[in-house]
């Protein structure tokens, strides 16, 4: 009892060290992008409505606030006793649902290299605490003690800019060796060994990020990842929670959102530069995902975000 006394104070400890850097290199709410490139700090004094975006991989560890991510239909919720990790690109909403002024979010976000998971894996080969229950490439996780005092140095590094270049990359690693270690661990281990279903699977997705103007094509997907097309249906619904179909669509309708927002241009003539052949397929697709039409949907986003035409 009284080791797991200790641990609980110790996470609390650091959570509260973590929060007040954060609240210290962060001037008001928004993404603030720090010296180290990998690491960028957000705070919001207020909830927000979803966000859409592709999230390329990446750890976020909230310490105040809490928010919440939709994969496909599957939601994950994480807070301060939580951490959320991406293992490759994916196409979610996201959404802050706790945050005040008093108590606003914050989250320590850093970008994760695979090339460094991979390096990790065939050097040190740390052992994750269970078996691989699922192979979805997003994960809410507990947190520990040894990952979070990782956070936490790496952000003090931010008081002493000159120390950056040597001890960041060595805290990075030690922050990466930590996720792996974790009881979902090989969810990113699987993503970074080349030749595995989901690093497979990780290739087909760069593929429909170049290519999500074109016609699907099936048999081309398969070929890449070097599978049947039957099981690259199920491989690829295992890691993102839809289909290849679904997810081109995703890709299409959020390039088509910040199209129609950054542009003011004309639906129909978006529809078509982001691949789709029938604007009234458009619009009923993007009504689906969004919630409005369009020009509705637009026309509240703007005001949500108090732009003006």
């Amino acid at each position: 009892m009284r080791d797991l006394s200790n641990h609980a104070n110790s996470l609390v400890s650091y959570q509260k060290e973590l929060s007040l850097l954060m609240e210290k290199h962060t001037d008001g709410d928004g993404i603030h992008e720090t010296l180290i490139p990998s690491l960028s700090l957000i705070r919001s004094s207020k909830t927000t409505f979803p966000s859409f975006s592709v999230h390329e991989p990446e750890l976020c560890i909230v310490t105040q606030g809490s928010k919440v991510v939709m994969l496909a239909d599957e939601s994950f919720t994480y807070g301060p006793s939580s951490y959320l990790v991406i293992s490759l690109d994916l196409p979610v909403s996201a959404q802050i649902i706790e945050a005040s002024p008093d108590v606003p979010y914050l989250c320590f976000r850093l970008k994760l290299n695979l090339k460094d998971a991979l390096d990790l894996v065939n050097e040190a080969n740390p052992v994750s605490r269970k078996k691989l229950r699922s192979k979805r490439g997003l994960f809410v996780e507990q947190s520990t003690a040894p990952l979070l005092d990782a956070a936490v140095r790496l952000t003090r590094l931010l008081d002493n800019p000159e120390d950056i270049p040597i001890l960041a990359p060595l805290i990075v690693r030690e922050i990466l060796y930590r996720v792996l270690q974790g009881e979902q661990g090989d969810v990113l281990r699987q993503m970074a060994l080349r030749g595995s279903s989901s690093n497979r699977i990780a290739v087909v997705v760069e593929q429909l990020k170049r290519e999500y103007m074109e016609p699907l094509r099936i048999d081309e997907l398969a070929a890449a990842a070097h599978m049947a097309p039957s099981s690259l249906h199920r491989h690829f619904k295992e890691v993102t929670a839809m289909s290849p179909l679904q997810y081109q669509k995703q890709l299409r309708l959020q390039e088509a959102r910040r199209l129609l927002l950054s542009e003011s241009a004309d639906a129909a003539d978006v529809a078509f530069r982001v691949g789709y052949e029938s604007p009234s397929q458009f619009s009923r697709e993007y009504a689906r995902l969004f919630g409005l039409p369009p020009i509705s949907d637009i026309t509240r986003l703007r005001e949500q975000l108090g732009r003006v035409p």
